[in-house]
């Protein structure tokens, strides 16, 4: 990789379970990246670009040492290797939902424990090592030892005295009878850069563009496009059913009779809306996906 032209854009994938996410959010940014299962070396059709993948959890260290320029991985690593990079922005994407990341402190749902300071003198198991000692530290509450875990962490919950563990929906937890009381940490996925590449002014262009791209995608995915045609004599009503914050646009069709309407809206009231613009008489209604929605 040292061989590379300096100027080349090093950029880390995050490898596991955000990995096809990435891709995906790539492909709709309108970068083709493609990973093959025996290199670590995924290939992007922008000459400008080389990437790598490392785990989330070790990112943040290797944007910090400028082994790469820009990574993605979530502000709970960032926070536990205790990074010193640049952030870029937030990308508001995961493996499951849109929602942040919890890591959150549970026990068993039999257990005693019923707040963190009954957890005093106790064993904690986790990966968030770190940042677990820094929350019990900072509330003076004094566990025997806080532990990494290996993976399965759930399965420890009953073997020590708690986890912390990470959670998008709570589907695991509740698989294990486990019972949260409190949340440690909340964290969502962020673009990070090395600060002495977000101080190269033609790497900073890059990285900027290709932040405008990424973000673009995500708030796509929560909007769809709608095109109708209205006539003349039902336009008002029609308008008065489309969200006040949007401005549609209307043109008029080759009949002045008609009007072209088309506008962009949230996805999730495309299912009631659509129904009503029929009865409010607009025809030839079409809703289509989107890629990007630059603000």
């Amino acid at each position: 990789m040292n061989d590379q032209p300096e100027k080349l854009l090093r950029i880390g994938l995050p490898k596991g379970s955000l990995q096809n996410a990435t891709v995906d959010l790539f492909a709709r940014a309108g970068f083709h990246v493609r990973v093959s299962d025996r290199s670590y070396f995924p290939s992007i059709d922008d000459p400008d670009i080389e990437m790598v993948m490392f785990r989330a959890q070790e990112m943040s260290r290797y944007v910090d040492d400028g082994v790469i320029d820009v990574g993605i991985t979530g502000i709970d690593w960032v926070t536990e290797n205790e990074s010193d990079i640049h952030e870029v922005c937030e990308l508001a994407y995961s493996k499951a939902t849109s929602n942040p990341a919890r890591w959150v402190l549970a026990v068993p749902e039999e257990s005693s424990v019923k707040k963190p300071e009954d957890l005093a003198d106790g064993i904690i198991s986790t990966e968030l090592v770190n940042t677990t000692k820094r929350y019990f530290a900072e509330r003076n509450i004094p566990v025997r030892k806080v532990e990494f875990s290996w993976g399965a962490t759930e399965v420890k919950a009953r073997l020590l005295d708690a986890i912390v563990d990470i959670t998008e929906t709570g589907s695991s937890l509740r698989a294990n009878r486990l019972r949260v009381i409190d949340t440690v940490l909340t964290s969502t996925t962020r673009l990070i850069c090395n600060k002495g590449a977000w101080e190269d002014e033609q790497k900073r262009k890059k990285i900027e563009d290709i932040a405008l791209l990424l973000q673009g995608a995500i708030a796509a995915k929560q909007k769809t496009g709608l095109k109708m045609n209205v006539a003349q004599e039902n336009l008002s009503n029609v308008l008065a059913l489309l969200p006040a914050e949007k401005s549609p646009t209307i043109s008029q069709l080759a009949d002045p009779a008609w009007s072209a309407v088309e506008i962009i809206i949230d996805e999730h009231i495309e299912r009631e809306l659509i129904p009503k613009l029929c009865r409010a008489g607009a025809s030839g209604i079409i809703s289509y996906p989107l890629n990007k929605v630059i603000a």
